[in-house]
């Protein structure tokens, strides 16, 4: 008979989300190791988001899924405090406590950057007996915006410092209790070990997302139209389909600072070129600020560069891979980043250019797989000191005909399925539910 687990994600389809993208490729494959999920989410007109309905078919019909509501966002707005994870989380707690007391559940899972939302974990095990499990996709407390020379942090100081506040104080007791920890990136496991002595090396495991094979396998049949440019104008189209961000400007300085140097000695090679980078802010409607266009009006390059703040649907997200001539991406600053939208890039089949902190799992991931070509930098480095490197590879990407396909090593690929993913986060389950078990019995 399977274990039952408790998904909690407060974002869910169709909201299209980075955060729940792990969950939503997992759960076809839950129950053949073993498994069956109960998702507890927040109904998606509570949600900021940029709906995607086909998202919504790519989750089994017969998994059980819960939705709560939230505080409504126009009122909380009046007072800084938009965020998700705070506006639902009196709503999770009280449909939890309702689920956890009617059904029997062997795990709770909250796998979310909506953060105050993993503080219900302790709760439920301490109420219930319900052991839990925490998936890290970023870090919930962070330094990272006080470091000299930081970038202005998303939302603004206050809203970014009241976050802060809170993970101070949840953060600690949520981590002292729960049975294991996943991360995205090495480096927050390293961090925690290092903020709270308590903790055991053997409570982390670093698990990548998993890849969307079935998502592109799917899109032919979904006959998507993206709008961000007309792939047979015969321009050569690279696109960067992602968050941007103050910790992301050293690349794109370096990356724009090349490219104006290199027109400069053949302009005719760049009248066809042109660079759209879709989705580089999470803040819907007017309160999306473009980051990337500004350095690229400064360094002289802004005629080639076309910025779209807005999210755009999932799979319109992938169309736009997939009628690309050539792929960006662009990493951090910040050591720990890992972009989960590395898969979805390698999977679209095109050639990939990437600038990534030299610490950054991306870096590891494009070397193995080989889907294109990544110039890495450390944490002392400025623009200037990338201009060279960056120079070779963008001779390199002109130099491929339209059409080219890179000569990706898919054997190195597999252990980044969904698939596997799915394994490795059961097996964790496993391991957890095997030691509470024992705990127990002692």
């Amino acid at each position: 008979m399977n274990r039952r687990v408790l998904i909690v994600s407060p974002h869910f389809p169709p909201i299209n989300a980075p955060d729940h993208q792990r969950v939503r490729m997992s759960l076809p494959y839950f129950e053949e190791f073993g498994w069956e999920p109960h998702i507890l989410t927040v109904r998606p007109e509570c949600v900021e988001g940029v709906p995607d309905p086909l998202l919504k078919q790519t989750v089994p019909s017969h998994i059980p899924v819960t939705c709560t509501g939230a505080l409504p966002v126009k009122y909380t707005k009046r007072i800084g405090m938009s965020s998700l994870s705070l506006r639902c989380f009196f709503h999770l707690l009280k449909a939890g406590d309702r689920i956890l007391a009617r059904e029997k559940f062997d795990l709770t899972y909250f796998s979310t950057t909506a953060f105050t939302a993993m503080a219900l974990g302790p709760r439920w095990r301490s109420h219930l007996g319900v052991p839990y499990v925490l998936d890290f996709q970023d870090p919930w407390l962070s330094d990272y915006h006080k470091q000299p020379n930081s970038p202005r942090p998303p939302g603004g100081r206050f809203k970014y410092g009241f976050a802060q506040f809170m993970a101070q104080r949840l953060e600690p007791n949520t981590l002292r209790h729960a049975s294991h920890v996943i991360s995205v990136s090495p480096e927050y496991p390293k961090t925690l070990l290092e903020r709270y002595s308590w903790l055991r090396q053997d409570q982390f495991t670093v698990l990548p997302f998993g890849a969307p094979e079935t998502d592109f396998k799917q899109l032919p049949s979904l006959k998507v139209r993206q709008n961000i440019f007309d792939p047979n104008d015969g321009k050569r189209h690279w696109v960067y389909v992602g968050r941007g961000g103050g910790d992301m400007a050293l690349a794109v300085r370096a990356l724009f600072s090349s490219i104006q140097s290199k027109r400069y000695q053949h302009p005719e090679q760049w009248d066809c070129v042109k660079l759209h980078f879709v989705g580089t802010s999470y803040a819907p409607g007017n309160r999306a600020v473009k980051t990337i266009q500004p350095i690229a009006e400064a360094l002289g390059v802004a005629d080639i560069v076309e910025e779209y703040p807005h999210r755009v649907p999932y799979f319109e997200a992938l169309q736009i891979l997939t009628d690309s001539d050539a792929i960006l991406l662009i990493g951090s600053d910040d050591p720990g980043y890992t972009a989960s939208k590395i898969y979805p890039c390698i999977l679209a089949r095109k050639p990939i250019f990437a600038i990534f902190h030299q610490q950054s799992s991306v870096v590891e991931i494009l070397r193995r797989c080989n889907p294109g070509r990544v110039i890495t930098f450390n944490s002392q480095a400025r623009p200037e000191d990338l201009l060279k490197d960056i120079g070779y590879q963008l001779n390199w990407l002109l130099s491929t005909a339209k059409g080219y396909q890179p000569e990706t090593n898919w054997s190195e690929f597999q252990p980044y399925t969904a698939q596997e993913m799915t394994r490795q986060q059961c097996a964790i389950f496993d391991r957890c539910l095997t030691l509470h078990e024992g705990v127990k019995k002692a």
